[in-house]
């Protein structure tokens, strides 16, 4: 369903069936000379009949249209390749994202070790269901944008900010004058963002930390949100966010003070706002998820100095100092 949401602004609201995200919100913003279309739903036939039906209503020429990814997750990403060779001329992504998009042989791999270390491998939790999409085999050819591009549509200038932490590069678009901001799964309402894991050598956590932050000084009277509703109060949100981790944090100390635990053995004794009560239920792909998430949590406070990491044999494990 397309819905005018400031002017000449339309979400296309895409669903995701069997997804517990439900939905995905693409955002057009539209204007006689030239158009942008905000992220894509998955590589399914449904997500691609209701993205497609949502330009057709809006009558758009795709020859006039420019797709922008917030980030590489497929929910996002998934219809890239089908708008670019509908006649898009342009997809626009953050370098660090597109690139890890493109390199599906190193991030497979990186995954399959991942699981190996989580103890996952015999799961094989990575191969998730078709409501996922199907890969693309061929790199997207895209533009790359940094901090401080600019997109001109219309009356809006829409500015690229570089928010890490949900991935490692995600991007949004603020636009000063009418106080608007496309934040894509950075900052949700109802729900909160999967921060997972991304390596040893960075702290995604305390990266995420840091883009909240940031976009807690900007003026925004609307958040334009990737899925769920839209924000008005975004610094109340963001308060809400940092609260829900520094708790996380908190109750991550209190279970390792019986001893030291894998990710797996952490997210299980974890709370979790899921319709499944038992670890056992979770299905393969929300444990992947959850795991990704404690790990995540487990990495900064090795950064922090309050955790020590250990690998025993190709388990990971963690301790209190």
């Amino acid at each position: 369903m397309v819905t005018e949401v400031y002017p000449n602004i339309f979400l296309n609201e895409i669903p995701l069936p069997k997804n517990p995200l439900k939905s995905i919100n693409s955002y057009i913003v539209k204007s006689e000379s030239r158009n942008l279309v905000i992220d894509t739903g998955f590589n399914t036939p449904e997500c691609q009949n209701e993205l497609m039906r949502g330009l057709e209503e809006l009558n758009l020429d795709l020859k006039k249209t420019e797709l922008l990814i917030t980030h590489m997750h497929t929910d996002h990403s998934g219809l890239a390749h089908v708008l670019k060779a509908l006649g898009v001329p342009t997809v626009y992504f953050s370098k660090i994202d597109g690139e890890i998009s493109n390199q599906t042989s190193q991030r497979d791999s990186f995954f399959k070790s991942l699981n190996r270390l989580l103890g996952f491998e015999g799961e094989n939790p990575i191969k998730f269901g078709k409501e996922f999409g199907t890969k693309r085999t061929e790199p997207l050819e895209y533009d790359p944008l940094n901090e401080g591009n600019q997109l001109i549509i219309g009356d809006y200038c829409l500015e690229v900010v570089e928010i890490p932490g949900h991935t490692p590069g995600h991007i949004g678009l603020y636009e000063k004058k009418h106080k608007l901001f496309f934040g894509g799964d950075h900052i949700l309402d109802e729900i909160t963002p999967n921060i997972t894991f991304w390596g040893f050598e960075q702290d995604i956590l305390g990266t995420y930390f840091k883009s909240l932050e940031k976009v807690l000084e900007y003026e925004i009277a609307y958040l334009f949100t990737a899925h769920r509703k839209i924000i008005r109060d975004h610094r109340r949100r963001i308060s809400e966010l940092l609260l829900h981790h520094e708790e996380r944090l908190k109750e991550i100390r209190a279970i390792l003070r019986d001893g030291r635990k894998t990710p797996v053995e952490m997210a299980a004794s974890m709370h979790w706002d899921l319709s499944h009560k038992k670890w056992a239920d979770f299905p393969s792909s929300q444990k992947w998820f959850a795991s990704g998430e404690a790990l995540s949590h487990l990495e900064h406070l090795v950064h922090t100095g309050d955790v020590e990491r250990s690998i025993e044999g190709e388990v990971l494990l963690y301790g209190l100092k």
